[in-house]
């Protein structure tokens, strides 16, 4: 089985920089979007044999997401079920009969960290939903998760010490969360690898490969033995993000 996650930064605007190519080539069960910055009836976007779920944030072009699956769900949630955290679009999860998928867009601590203390609010309430649901049935979570949890996972982590994606206090909740029983499936098949996920559209970032590593494939713990392959594909332009992957013997 074969699940693909895609910071898109912007559907309508990839749509226009060769998504539906990618979308057909990469060939997956599973495609989950962060950041697809519409309003539902902005852009009709299906693909025959899949079918789709969309989560909207209320404020107009900002972060949402979508998965479109092959597998018909036996349930679909949006949001965690907190109101706090629940306007922005950031949480689908697709229940399937032997797992959970969860696709999320964590916020961004932003300039100055002026969000982080609600960042660290969010990182325990959501990691409460994953258990909630990991007490159930095995997950599989993926997205863009806004943080690169050690050094390796950046080109420059001196110089970024205290910025949003790589303080202190994100890599901690983080780590916790892996703690909690989850994998961060790359980093278990390829401990050594050096792959970035996303580049800044500042000073040639990708041209230079001066990127961050902040888009995850993590399942239970339970499913390792289940885990066949994970990928990142920096090949793949149309966003400042690149598409990753993961198959699992489900």
């Amino acid at each position: 089985m074969k699940f693909i996650s895609w910071n898109v930064n912007g559907l309508r605007a990839c749509a226009g920089k060769g998504f539906e190519d990618a979308f057909k080539a990469l060939d997956a069960d599973f495609f989950c979007l962060q950041e697809t910055k519409m309003q539902e009836g902005q852009l009709d976007l299906q693909f025959e044999g899949y079918e789709s779920y969309w989560n909207y944030a209320e404020k107009k072009g900002y972060s949402g997401t979508a998965i479109y699956t092959r597998r018909h769900p036996l349930s679909v949630a949006y949001g965690i079920g907190i109101d706090e955290h629940d306007h922005e679009g950031r949480v689908i999860t697709l229940e399937m009969e032997d797992f959970y998928l969860v696709t999320a867009y964590v916020p961004n601590s932003q300039d100055g960290l002026r969000r982080l203390d609600y960042r660290m609010k969010w990182e325990d309430d959501f990691r409460a939903y994953l258990q909630r649901l990991d007490a159930i049935k095995p997950v599989v979570v993926c997205g863009d998760l806004n943080v690169a949890h050690e050094e390796i996972d950046l080109k420059n982590p001196k110089t970024n010490r205290r910025n949003a994606g790589f303080t202190d206090e994100e890599r901690e909740k983080f780590g916790i969360l892996l703690g909690a029983g989850f994998t961060d499936t790359f980093r278990h098949l390829h401990p050594d690898q050096v792959t970035y996920s996303w580049w800044s559209y500042r000073f040639r970032a990708r041209e230079k490969n001066a990127g961050w590593r902040i888009d995850y494939f993590l399942i239970s713990n339970r499913l390792q033995k289940q885990l066949d392959a994970a990928d990142i594909h920096t090949d793949i332009m149309g966003s400042d993000h690149c598409p990753v992957e993961l198959r699992m013997n489900i």
